[in-house]
């Protein structure tokens, strides 16, 4: 009997932070994978946990009997099953919501979701405090064995952690990881029901393929129904979305609410953040001509968008770019033109990947958004360091920044930080959007050198692309800001600065502004 109880709690901890890390997942797709996401999915879980572990030590109590357990087991099995199919709908429903940011529907299907995994947690929590009861014969041993117990169901949960995020939601999905962590664990429970009872386990033999019919009726379809959608999937660290519209293939992650890359096979300038990356070399003293640039890095390569404009641009530069996600840059390959010979698409994190680079570049662009935010290492006066030391003599930094129109509070806290390690900062905000594009230049410079250059540029019959872009820039400079603000790899709160500006837009009842 304790052969099978032990496999029951091993599998139940295996489980439970496998729900956790695919709920996290589950609602990613469409709300985001913000700090408030995460804060509810946590948080919740814990208050469900807690709920089952008192339920579940007053019921072993009350009734000792291991087929009660493994009753337990196989129902908090079948309700995990029939999470992802019970959350469809309302999650379709929610991504509709998110995409016309109609706050009262997004919170209340946030909500909704959360609930849905009440039942198959409390269930699962109750199992440790069951199976100390069940497997405790005298005063003696109660120790050891509820220390076992735990232990055992603690490295089901470390199993739990890495399974899921590491094989099964990029292999299968986040809805078959549910599915298939529902199977594992009513296996375990029929196998220990058929190890008291038979005839018990019999009563419940008819669970397994319940679940995989259900899966087939309701879980077929792609799981967002966004207009000119031609490609969804999803990777080990985004869902994935490709859409196109009137020619233009637009790259979606998770919420869909940013554009994060953008192809038309006839069309270089895309009217959007990306074309200004362009315009940093020439914030350089004057004259800085196009022979001038020799390599470019790019944190936040995505599918490529700036990668292909400085090639059209400047011809076979040497590009280096990474990118953390290898999902994203195989959609990259297959949807968005980024073949480019000349490009190094690199799936690593950007900030040890430029750590680790041994060479020097003439810009280095930062676009690297997990919307809502700017990864924190990304914000600091030691990454920024860490770009100054890559950058030849009159090299570049630039960054795109979230703003709202009132509020610009993180685009002064990155001035501020910048300033700390480059001699001159500048500021274009993109016409339109809630984006504002901060350059840095290694050596001490001026913003007028940016219309005289543009000045030169013409007279040499620069590219009508470059043009363009070096002139959206100049038309779009903003006066710099004083900031004494500085982010640091101790303190960098850009997740609670973000949140307080979503929030404070969202309350403010102008989404009619959201560009």
């Amino acid at each position: 009997m304790r052969g099978r109880l032990m496999l029951s709690v091993f599998v139940a901890g295996f489980t439970t932070l496998g729900i956790e890390l695919s709920a996290s997942r589950l609602l990613g797709n469409v709300f985001g994978t913000s700090n408030i996401v995460w804060a509810n999915i946590i948080g919740l879980m814990l208050v469900y946990l807690s709920l089952g572990y008192f339920l579940g030590g007053r019921l072993a109590d009350r009734r000792p009997e291991p087929r009660i357990f493994y009753r337990l087991l196989a129902w908090g099995a079948f309700a995990a099953g029939l999470v992802p199919m019970a959350a469809r709908p309302v999650l379709r429903q929610a991504a509709q919501a998110v995409e016309n940011l109609d706050a009262g529907v997004m919170v209340g299907s946030l909500v909704a979701v959360l609930i849905l995994l009440v039942i198959p947690v409390t269930l699962l929590g109750m199992i440790s405090p069951f199976a100390i009861r069940l497997a405790v014969r005298t005063p003696e041993e109660a120790g050891r064995v509820s220390g076992r117990i735990y232990a055992l169901s603690t490295l089901g949960s470390i199993l739990g952690t890495f399974v899921p995020v590491l094989w099964l939601i990029p292999s299968l999905g986040t809805s078959a990881t549910f599915l298939c962590l529902s199977l594992i664990l009513l296996a375990a429970a029929l196998w220990g029901m058929a190890g008291e009872d038979r005839r018990e386990a019999l009563r419940h033999v008819w669970m397994p393929p319940a679940v995989l019919l259900l899966a087939w009726l309701f879980l077929r379809g792609p799981l967002k129904a966004s207009e000119g959608q031609v490609f969804e999937t999803e990777s080990a660290y985004n869902y994935i979305q490709v859409l196109e519209r009137d020619g233009t293939r637009y790259l979606m992650l998770n919420e869909g609410q940013g554009i994060h890359s953008v192809y038309r096979p006839d069309r270089i300038l895309t009217g959007g953040t990306w074309d200004y990356f362009l315009a940093a070399p020439f914030f350089n003293d004057v004259p800085h001509t196009m022979e001038a640039v020799h390599r470019v890095g790019l944190v936040g390569l995505a599918a490529g968008t700036i990668a292909q404009q400085y090639t059209a641009v400047y011809g076979a530069l040497p590009i280096d770019g990474w990118e953390i996600d290898p999902g994203i840059l195989e959609v990259g390959r297959t949807y968005f033109g980024m073949t480019e010979p000349n490009l190094h698409a690199i799936a690593q994190d950007g900030r040890w990947g430029l750590a680790h680079s041994r060479q020097e570049y003439s810009v280095i662009g930062v676009d690297a958004y997990r919307l809502p935010y700017i990864p924190w290492h990304l914000t600091t006066r030691e990454f920024f360091t860490e770009v100054l030391h890559h950058l030849e003599p009159d090299g570049v930094v630039v960054i795109n920044v979230g703003r709202t129109a009132e509020d610009r509070r993180i685009v002064e806290a990155m001035v501020g930080t910048m300033a700390a390690v480059f001699p001159s900062v500048y500021v274009v905000d993109v016409p339109a959007t809630f984006n504002t594009i901060l350059y840095a230049t290694r050596q001490p410079t001026n913003s007028d050198n940016l219309a005289e250059n543009w000045v030169r540029l013409e007279e040499t019959g620069a590219p009508l692309t470059l043009l363009e872009a070096v002139a959206a820039a100049i038309e779009n400079l903003q006066p710099t800001p004083q900031s004494s603000i500085v982010f640091t790899d101790d303190r960098a709160p850009i997740e609670q600065l973000t949140n307080s500006l979503a929030l404070r837009f969202l309350l403010s009842g102008d989404l009619a502004r959201m560009p």
